[in-house]
Protein backbone atom coordinates (compact mmCIF):
# COMPACT_ATOMS: atom_id res chain seq x y z
CA UNK A 1 0.00 0.00 0.00
CA UNK A 2 1.07 3.27 -1.11
CA UNK A 3 0.56 6.80 0.65
CA UNK A 4 1.14 10.50 -0.50
CA UNK A 5 -0.13 13.50 -0.67
CA UNK A 6 -1.41 16.29 -2.89
CA UNK A 7 1.60 18.23 -4.21
CA UNK A 8 2.33 21.56 -5.85
CA UNK A 9 3.01 21.96 -9.28
CA UNK A 10 3.91 25.67 -8.98
CA UNK A 11 6.44 26.63 -11.21
CA UNK A 12 6.68 23.62 -13.64
CA UNK A 13 4.80 20.28 -13.42
CA UNK A 14 7.64 18.01 -13.44
CA UNK A 15 8.86 20.43 -9.83
CA UNK A 16 6.01 18.15 -8.60
CA UNK A 17 8.21 15.30 -7.95
CA UNK A 18 10.88 16.82 -6.19
CA UNK A 19 8.69 18.07 -3.61
CA UNK A 20 7.11 14.68 -3.27
CA UNK A 21 10.41 12.97 -2.77
CA UNK A 22 11.52 15.75 -0.37
CA UNK A 23 8.40 14.91 1.88
CA UNK A 24 8.65 10.77 1.68
CA UNK A 25 5.49 10.54 -0.87
CA UNK A 26 4.93 7.30 -2.89
CA UNK A 27 2.60 8.57 -4.68
CA UNK A 28 0.63 12.23 -5.48
CA UNK A 29 -1.98 14.22 -6.80
CA UNK A 30 -1.54 17.28 -8.62
CA UNK A 31 -3.45 20.18 -10.35
CA UNK A 32 -2.80 20.62 -13.99
CA UNK A 33 -3.97 23.89 -13.89
CA UNK A 34 -5.84 26.60 -11.84
CA UNK A 35 -8.76 24.74 -10.09
CA UNK A 36 -11.12 27.75 -10.02
CA UNK A 37 -10.55 28.94 -13.53
CA UNK A 38 -11.51 26.75 -17.25
CA UNK A 39 -7.36 26.89 -18.03
CA UNK A 40 -6.39 23.84 -20.19
CA UNK A 41 -2.20 24.45 -20.05
CA UNK A 42 -0.41 23.68 -23.32
CA UNK A 43 2.24 21.77 -21.46
CA UNK A 44 5.27 21.98 -23.91
CA UNK A 45 7.40 18.62 -25.31
CA UNK A 46 10.79 19.79 -23.22
CA UNK A 47 8.26 19.87 -19.74
CA UNK A 48 6.34 16.25 -20.81
CA UNK A 49 9.94 14.51 -21.10
CA UNK A 50 10.62 15.82 -18.07
CA UNK A 51 7.74 14.90 -16.43
CA UNK A 52 7.97 11.21 -17.54
CA UNK A 53 11.46 11.02 -16.35
CA UNK A 54 11.20 11.98 -13.10
CA UNK A 55 8.48 9.74 -13.17
CA UNK A 56 10.74 6.58 -13.71
CA UNK A 57 13.66 7.42 -12.52
CA UNK A 58 11.70 8.16 -8.66
CA UNK A 59 9.48 5.34 -8.84
CA UNK A 60 6.55 7.80 -7.61
CA UNK A 61 3.88 6.45 -8.51
CA UNK A 62 0.54 5.89 -9.53
CA UNK A 63 -0.09 9.83 -9.66
CA UNK A 64 -3.58 11.51 -10.37
CA UNK A 65 -5.13 15.07 -11.53
CA UNK A 66 -7.39 16.46 -9.38
CA UNK A 67 -10.29 17.91 -11.46
CA UNK A 68 -11.18 21.71 -11.71
CA UNK A 69 -13.78 22.47 -8.89
CA UNK A 70 -15.90 24.86 -11.75
CA UNK A 71 -16.32 20.88 -13.33
CA UNK A 72 -20.22 20.09 -12.40
CA UNK A 73 -21.76 16.92 -14.65
CA UNK A 74 -25.30 17.69 -12.89
CA UNK A 75 -25.83 21.19 -13.55
CA UNK A 76 -28.58 22.75 -15.29
CA UNK A 77 -26.92 25.63 -17.52
CA UNK A 78 -26.00 23.88 -20.77
CA UNK A 79 -22.57 25.99 -21.00
CA UNK A 80 -21.08 24.96 -17.83
CA UNK A 81 -22.31 21.25 -18.95
CA UNK A 82 -19.94 21.59 -22.21
CA UNK A 83 -17.23 23.36 -20.36
CA UNK A 84 -17.06 20.15 -17.82
CA UNK A 85 -17.50 18.02 -20.73
CA UNK A 86 -14.61 19.65 -22.25
CA UNK A 87 -12.31 20.05 -19.20
CA UNK A 88 -12.26 16.70 -18.42
CA UNK A 89 -11.60 15.18 -21.71
CA UNK A 90 -8.65 17.32 -21.87
CA UNK A 91 -7.83 15.95 -18.82
CA UNK A 92 -7.73 12.22 -19.46
CA UNK A 93 -5.71 13.38 -22.57
CA UNK A 94 -3.21 15.19 -20.40
CA UNK A 95 -3.43 12.25 -17.95
CA UNK A 96 -2.21 9.66 -21.10
CA UNK A 97 0.05 12.12 -22.37
CA UNK A 98 2.02 12.52 -18.83
CA UNK A 99 1.39 8.77 -17.26
CA UNK A 100 -0.89 9.37 -14.95
CA UNK A 101 -3.36 7.17 -13.33
CA UNK A 102 -6.27 9.27 -14.06
CA UNK A 103 -8.65 12.60 -13.27
CA UNK A 104 -10.10 12.55 -9.62
CA UNK A 105 -13.62 14.59 -9.87
CA UNK A 106 -15.98 16.02 -7.84
CA UNK A 107 -19.22 15.05 -9.62
CA UNK A 108 -21.44 18.57 -8.97
CA UNK A 109 -24.09 19.22 -7.42
CA UNK A 110 -28.00 19.33 -8.77
CA UNK A 111 -28.84 22.68 -6.79
CA UNK A 112 -31.50 21.03 -4.46
CA UNK A 113 -33.17 19.61 -7.62
CA UNK A 114 -32.61 16.44 -6.80
CA UNK A 115 -30.38 13.49 -7.72
CA UNK A 116 -32.92 11.14 -9.41
CA UNK A 117 -33.55 14.27 -11.58
CA UNK A 118 -30.09 14.74 -13.14
CA UNK A 119 -28.92 11.11 -12.80
CA UNK A 120 -29.08 10.12 -16.47
CA UNK A 121 -27.18 13.80 -17.55
CA UNK A 122 -24.67 12.89 -15.14
CA UNK A 123 -24.17 9.29 -16.85
CA UNK A 124 -24.88 10.74 -20.12
CA UNK A 125 -21.97 12.98 -19.68
CA UNK A 126 -19.42 10.29 -18.38
CA UNK A 127 -20.65 8.84 -21.43
CA UNK A 128 -19.13 11.46 -23.34
CA UNK A 129 -15.74 12.30 -21.60
CA UNK A 130 -14.99 8.20 -21.92
CA UNK A 131 -16.03 7.70 -25.30
CA UNK A 132 -13.99 10.68 -26.54
CA UNK A 133 -11.38 9.22 -25.48
CA UNK A 134 -11.83 5.27 -25.95
CA UNK A 135 -7.87 5.02 -27.06
CA UNK A 136 -7.12 6.48 -23.05
CA UNK A 137 -5.73 3.88 -20.64
CA UNK A 138 -6.20 6.84 -17.98
CA UNK A 139 -9.23 6.27 -15.66
CA UNK A 140 -12.03 9.00 -14.99
CA UNK A 141 -12.72 8.90 -10.67
CA UNK A 142 -15.71 9.97 -8.85
CA UNK A 143 -14.99 11.20 -5.36
CA UNK A 144 -17.69 11.18 -2.83
CA UNK A 145 -18.78 14.57 -1.19
CA UNK A 146 -19.13 16.14 2.32
CA UNK A 147 -23.21 16.66 1.04
CA UNK A 148 -23.97 20.45 1.52
CA UNK A 149 -25.56 22.45 -1.20
CA UNK A 150 -27.19 19.26 -3.21
CA UNK A 151 -23.79 17.71 -4.09
CA UNK A 152 -23.89 14.11 -5.54
CA UNK A 153 -22.24 11.38 -3.94
CA UNK A 154 -22.72 11.80 -0.21
CA UNK A 155 -23.82 8.51 0.00
CA UNK A 156 -22.31 5.27 -1.35
CA UNK A 157 -25.93 4.67 -3.14
CA UNK A 158 -25.45 7.98 -5.62
CA UNK A 159 -22.06 6.96 -6.72
CA UNK A 160 -22.94 3.28 -7.30
CA UNK A 161 -25.70 4.35 -9.26
CA UNK A 162 -23.94 6.28 -11.75
CA UNK A 163 -21.66 3.64 -12.03
CA UNK A 164 -24.42 1.28 -12.83
CA UNK A 165 -26.56 3.86 -15.31
CA UNK A 166 -22.62 4.31 -17.45
CA UNK A 167 -22.44 0.55 -17.67
CA UNK A 168 -26.21 -0.74 -18.60
CA UNK A 169 -27.47 -0.73 -21.86
CA UNK A 170 -29.58 1.81 -21.57
CA UNK A 171 -26.49 4.30 -21.62
CA UNK A 172 -24.33 1.82 -23.88
CA UNK A 173 -21.21 1.97 -22.96
CA UNK A 174 -19.03 -0.95 -21.07
CA UNK A 175 -16.11 0.89 -19.53
CA UNK A 176 -13.87 0.17 -16.66
CA UNK A 177 -12.45 2.85 -16.45
CA UNK A 178 -14.74 4.47 -14.33
CA UNK A 179 -13.50 4.41 -10.65
CA UNK A 180 -14.06 5.25 -7.05
CA UNK A 181 -11.87 7.94 -4.42
CA UNK A 182 -13.05 7.63 -1.44
CA UNK A 183 -12.19 10.73 1.00
CA UNK A 184 -12.21 10.01 4.93
CA UNK A 185 -13.40 13.28 5.80
CA UNK A 186 -16.47 13.57 3.41
CA UNK A 187 -17.58 10.32 4.24
CA UNK A 188 -17.01 11.40 8.29
CA UNK A 189 -19.45 14.43 7.35
CA UNK A 190 -21.86 12.36 5.39
CA UNK A 191 -22.09 10.41 8.24
CA UNK A 192 -20.03 7.39 7.92
CA UNK A 193 -18.74 6.42 11.15
CA UNK A 194 -15.35 6.47 10.79
CA UNK A 195 -13.97 6.38 14.36
CA UNK A 196 -14.05 2.59 15.38
CA UNK A 197 -13.36 -0.46 13.81
CA UNK A 198 -16.72 -1.73 13.63
CA UNK A 199 -17.66 1.87 11.65
CA UNK A 200 -14.72 1.34 9.25
CA UNK A 201 -15.93 -2.33 8.94
CA UNK A 202 -19.64 -0.93 7.82
CA UNK A 203 -18.20 1.75 6.05
CA UNK A 204 -16.42 -0.64 3.67
CA UNK A 205 -19.14 -3.43 4.01
CA UNK A 206 -21.62 -0.72 2.97
CA UNK A 207 -19.23 0.81 -0.22
CA UNK A 208 -18.80 -2.90 -1.66
CA UNK A 209 -22.31 -3.53 -1.54
CA UNK A 210 -23.47 -0.01 -3.39
CA UNK A 211 -20.15 0.68 -5.51
CA UNK A 212 -17.75 -2.38 -5.27
CA UNK A 213 -14.44 -2.05 -3.24
CA UNK A 214 -12.83 -2.88 -6.72
CA UNK A 215 -14.10 0.28 -8.04
CA UNK A 216 -11.95 1.63 -5.26
CA UNK A 217 -8.58 3.36 -6.86
CA UNK A 218 -8.05 5.73 -4.15
CA UNK A 219 -8.25 6.84 -0.96
CA UNK A 220 -8.21 10.92 0.01
CA UNK A 221 -7.11 10.05 4.08
CA UNK A 222 -8.11 13.47 5.74
CA UNK A 223 -9.20 14.03 9.47
CA UNK A 224 -11.99 15.89 10.21
CA UNK A 225 -12.43 19.54 11.87
CA UNK A 226 -16.25 18.87 12.11
CA UNK A 227 -18.26 16.15 13.71
CA UNK A 228 -19.71 13.34 12.45
CA UNK A 229 -23.15 13.94 9.60
CA UNK A 230 -22.27 17.67 9.99
CA UNK A 231 -22.45 17.89 6.27
CA UNK A 232 -19.55 20.29 6.31
CA UNK A 233 -16.08 19.94 3.91
CA UNK A 234 -13.58 20.79 6.95
CA UNK A 235 -10.17 19.01 6.25
CA UNK A 236 -7.91 18.55 9.43
CA UNK A 237 -4.30 17.08 10.52
CA UNK A 238 -4.32 13.17 10.58
CA UNK A 239 -5.06 12.64 14.68
CA UNK A 240 -6.20 16.40 14.89
CA UNK A 241 -9.63 16.22 14.10
CA UNK A 242 -12.66 14.11 15.20
CA UNK A 243 -11.68 10.81 13.20
CA UNK A 244 -8.04 10.57 15.03
CA UNK A 245 -5.45 8.47 15.04
CA UNK A 246 -7.82 5.54 16.26
CA UNK A 247 -9.98 5.85 13.10
CA UNK A 248 -6.92 5.83 10.67
CA UNK A 249 -5.12 2.83 12.32
CA UNK A 250 -8.45 0.65 12.00
CA UNK A 251 -8.90 1.75 8.37
CA UNK A 252 -5.45 0.71 7.25
CA UNK A 253 -6.19 -2.29 9.21
CA UNK A 254 -9.04 -3.35 7.10
CA UNK A 255 -7.69 -2.48 4.00
CA UNK A 256 -4.71 -4.67 4.24
CA UNK A 257 -6.28 -7.56 5.01
CA UNK A 258 -9.07 -6.85 2.13
CA UNK A 259 -7.26 -8.60 -1.72
CA UNK A 260 -9.81 -6.08 -3.09
CA UNK A 261 -8.14 -3.49 -2.23
CA UNK A 262 -4.87 -4.02 -1.83
CA UNK A 263 -3.76 -1.48 -4.42
CA UNK A 264 -5.44 1.10 -3.09
CA UNK A 265 -3.33 3.91 -3.06
CA UNK A 266 -3.62 6.92 0.21
CA UNK A 267 -3.38 10.70 -0.56
CA UNK A 268 -3.20 13.50 1.84
CA UNK A 269 -5.30 16.48 1.63
CA UNK A 270 -4.61 17.76 4.88
CA UNK A 271 -3.88 21.79 5.57
CA UNK A 272 -0.25 20.79 7.42
CA UNK A 273 1.06 21.53 10.60
CA UNK A 274 2.22 25.01 8.87
CA UNK A 275 -0.80 25.59 7.35
CA UNK A 276 0.79 25.39 3.75
CA UNK A 277 -0.82 21.97 3.16
CA UNK A 278 0.19 18.31 3.05
CA UNK A 279 3.36 17.99 4.81
CA UNK A 280 6.50 14.87 6.41
CA UNK A 281 4.82 14.90 9.25
CA UNK A 282 1.41 13.94 8.43
CA UNK A 283 2.87 11.28 5.84
CA UNK A 284 5.31 9.76 8.40
CA UNK A 285 2.39 9.56 10.82
CA UNK A 286 0.27 7.56 8.26
CA UNK A 287 2.94 5.46 7.03
CA UNK A 288 3.85 4.55 11.02
CA UNK A 289 -0.02 2.69 10.86
CA UNK A 290 1.09 0.48 8.35
CA UNK A 291 3.51 -1.02 10.67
Amino acid sequence: MKIGAHISSAGSIDLSFDRAKEMGAECMQIFISPPQMWVKPEISPQKIERFRKKAEESGIGPNFIHGVYLANLATSSPESLEKSIDWLRFSLKTADILGLKGTIIHVGSHKGSGFAGCLKQVAQAIKEILDSSNSSFSYLILENCAGSGGTIGCNFNELGQILKQVRSDLIGVQDDRLKVCLDTQHAFASGYDLRTEEGVWKTLQEFDQEIGLENLIAIHANDSKTELGSKKDRHENIGQGLIKEAGFRFLIKALQTNPKVSDVVLLLEVPGLEGKGPDKPNLDLLKSYLK
